[in-house]
């Protein structure tokens, strides 16, 4: 009668052991890979400093070429090349009369 009561407290056993060895690897690889990632958040933040400021640098760039270029419409070219305006012409046909 010993011997299935044993069995049964054996196979208990594994299950539990099974599931606690499971749960502790799983914990410990959560808690390597949070180290892991926390060793790397300051590169990370520095890597993303960088491409914000390129970015910033780029919007101030074309900022500056759209100011100018408005600038530059505004206050129009002195270039004289375009050559000579046409003049009013009057006509000398009579208006009709009513």
């Amino acid at each position: 009668m010993e011997r299935p009561l044993l069995t049964v407290l054996l196979l208990v056993g594994l299950v539990i052991g099974c599931a606690v060895g499971s749960a502790y690897a799983r914990a410990r690889r959560g808690w390597t890979d949070y180290q892991t990632v926390k060793k790397t958040v300051p590169t990370a933040r520095r890597g993303a400093w960088l491409l914000i400021r390129g970015v910033a640098v780029k919007a101030a760039v074309i900022g500056l070429l759209l100011f100018g270029a408005v600038a530059y419409a505004a206050v129009g070219s002195n270039d004289d090349t375009a050559g000579p305006t046409p003049s009013p012409s009057s006509t000398s046909s009579k208006p009709p009369h009513r």
